[in-house]
């Protein structure tokens, strides 16, 4: 099929110059493809970080906040000089821990944003071998639970996780807090709490997070062994840890349960506010950088068509005397850009996904990851070629509207 005068005279312009026009499209293509590679990779960062974050954090977390100052209460309560002579005031014993812990977990079971809910029994302890001592944290664990909630049996270096489940005189330990203490499995390692209770486990597995902060000073028994351990019901619980279907939801559901629920509910991003904060700063920077290159690439192919303008000055003024108006004159340039743009963003996208396909097998072995990591997320294809796309529109759209303006008698006569 024959295609319209207009298009076919902007083929001819677009092929007439072969290297301005591949010049201009590689603008594009650069733009894009970088645009879909700076994406790629801090939506890679992010889901990595997301990663490492989740495997020890909860999206939303329920705990026992008691008073930071429960201390010298009568002074507060009575003006100075009302009652004379109280002496060495004592400290009020709160309740510790979640009273009808059982009650709030089939509570949030009913929560369709929740997908898993588990109990947790944390207390700080030492940590003893022969004459090594570490302070840390021993978390008493619903097994299966946890394993649902950060799936757990993913980060065993030795042993079993499941096998926590069947030995109330088992303990798990962090990679490097073996290492500190001189731990191999099947060894014995003595735990004693704040209140004076001591009590010897059996290393039945190590594991490893790459979190220094979990693996060097944390280790994990049964929920019902830790229970035994402080002398507490079966009721005990320390913290009630949720996971949500969208991790960015956890605020929501926040919203829904804190009236409901007479203890602290937390979100992770309001106890790590760091970590979002990280996640949108990398986002910004990756769209910055990427709309500046996009930007560049339409100064380059705005100044191309200025160019083609001024080379076909004098063959405008001739088809504007034929009895072409300006907006076909508009036609033809704006679509040179679009072709432009098209072309380069198909380009552009290929060679991005290339690009992030090649960083991805990078090596990197730390925390974890083998290579760099890179996300392959259509939306920053999408996204990538339709901003390309506007940026050619836009560029061709100025020099369109110049050449759709030319006065052919001024031309013709010189």
């Amino acid at each position: 099929m024959k295609l319209p005068i207009n298009y076919q005279i902007a083929a001819t312009y677009l092929t007439s110059k072969v290297k301005q026009t591949i010049v201009a499209v590689l603008g594009v293509t650069f733009g894009i493809s970088m645009y879909v590679f700076m994406n790629s990779f801090m939506s890679g960062v992010n889901v990595a970080q997301n990663r490492l974050a989740f495997s020890t954090l909860a999206h939303v977390r329920i705990y026992n906040d008691r008073p930071a100052d429960r201390s010298d209460i009568v002074s507060h309560v009575f003006p100075a000089g009302t009652i004379a002579n109280i002496r060495n005031s004592k400290v009020i014993k709160y309740t510790d821990g979640i009273k009808n812990s059982q009650e709030i977990i089939r509570y949030l079971k009913t929560q369709p944003l929740v997908s898993v809910v588990t109990p947790e029994v944390n207390i700080s302890v030492f940590f003893k071998n022969a004459g090594n001592k570490v302070n840390g944290t021993l978390s008493g664990v619903d097994v299966a639970g946890e394993d649902r909630l950060f799936n757990s049996a993913a980060f065993m270096v030795q042993g079993s996780w499941k096998e926590l489940a069947y030995r109330p005189d088992g303990i798990f330990v962090g990679i490097e807090l073996a290492k500190s203490l001189s731990l191999k499995v099947n060894d014995n390692l003595n735990i004693l709490t704040a209140d004076g209770v001591s009590h010897t486990y059996k290393v039945i597995g190590i594991f490893q997070t790459n979190l220094s902060s979990v693996d060097k000073a944390k280790a994990y028994l049964s929920i019902a062994a830790t229970r035994q351990l402080l002398a507490e019901n079966q009721d005990y619980v320390t913290d009630i840890q949720i996971n949500v279907v969208d991790f960015k939801k956890a605020n929501q559901l926040v919203n829904i349960i804190s009236p409901v629920i007479p203890y602290k509910v937390e979100s992770w991003s309001m106890a790590n506010q760091q970590l979002e904060a990280g996640s949108n700063l990398r986002d910004i920077i990756a769209v910055a950088v990427s709309l500046t290159i996009l930007i560049v690439a339409g100064f380059g192919i705005y100044n191309i068509m200025n160019m083609t303008i001024n080379e076909k000055i004098r063959e405008i003024a001739i088809l504007k005397a034929m009895g072409f108006a300006g907006k076909d004159i508009r036609r033809i340039f704006l679509t040179m850009g679009i072709v432009i743009g098209l072309i380069g963003g198909f380009v552009g996208m290929g060679l991005g996904f290339i690009v992030s396909d090649l960083v991805n097998h990078v090596p990197f072995n730390v925390a974890g990851l083998a290579t760099l990591p890179m996300s392959y997320d259509p939306e920053d294809y999408i996204l990538a070629f339709s901003f390309g796309l506007i940026t050619t529109f836009v560029a061709g759209y100025f020099p369109s509207r110049k050449a759709s303006k030319i006065d052919p008698v001024n031309i013709i006569r010189g």
